[in-house]
Formats: structure tokens, C-alpha cells, sequence
């Protein structure tokens, strides 16, 4: 993907607008955050439990996106479930680093496009 300026972007409607805003879909997203055992002497190993745990979310189809953030921020995490916020807080607070405190969560209801996915 290459970005230059908005001019090199295509021209969208008010009717393809309204047309692509007749179909979203809630999704819901989560904002993952390092929790107070973050730095632990467990972490990661509780950390390679948690990511196993996302994997098999996606394979379940309930976690289509999942995005790790390695940049030092307080921020670890984003991801966009396809339940709704209530069932992805009781499904995030099951998660091992959930439990150990290593992470904290946020939950956010939203919307998206149907098949609304990262290129390969």
C-alpha cells in the first residue's frame, strides 16, 4: 500500500456511502493493555498461553482479526471479534494473561464491513 496525498484516492458518492453503510455488521473491538504482572518472571510463558488461546479464537471464527502491538506502549493488542461486547468480555476475561494480570482489556462495540478482512 502506498499512500501519496487524498488526490490519489477514488471518488466515493453519497450513494455508494449510503449503500456500504446499509450493510455493516457489529463487531466488537478489543483493546488489549499490559496489566500489572506484565514484567513478571511468568509473563511469558502466560503470554505463549494467551497467544495459543487467540489462535484458537480465530480458528473458531470468533476473533477474525487479531493485531499484536510491539511497540513499548501501553497498548498490546487490538482485535476485532465478531460477538457482541458483553460475550467478548466474559470470553476475555477467561484469557490466562486476563487471569494473571499481565494484561488488562477494553471493550468497544462497533461496526464493519461484511467480509472485512487483511489482504494476504
Amino acid at each position: 500500500m502506498a499512500y501519496t496525498s487524498d488526490a490519489d484516492l477514488p471518488s466515493i458518492s453519497d450513494e455508494t456511502m449510503r449503500q456500504g453503510l446499509a450493510v455493516v455488521k457489529p463487531v466488537t473491538a478489543l483493546i488489549l493493555k499490559k496489566g500489572p504482572n506484565f514484567e513478571s518472571a511468568e509473563a511469558r510463558t502466560i503470554i505463549w498461553e494467551h497467544g495459543r488461546r487467540n489462535f484458537a479464537l480465530r480458528a473458531a471464527g470468533l476473533l477474525p482479526i487479531v493485531c499484536p502491538i510491539a511497540d513499548g506502549s501501553e497498548v498490546t493488542g487490538i482485535g476485532i471479534f465478531s460477538g457482541d461486547a458483553d460475550e467478548v468480555r466474559r470470553m476475555y476475561e477467561q484469557d490466562p494473561g486476563v487471569q494473571a494480570g499481565v494484561f488488562t482489556f477494553e471493550v468497544h462495540p462497533a461496526r464493519s464491513f461484511p467480509g472485512a478482512s487483511l489482504p494476504e
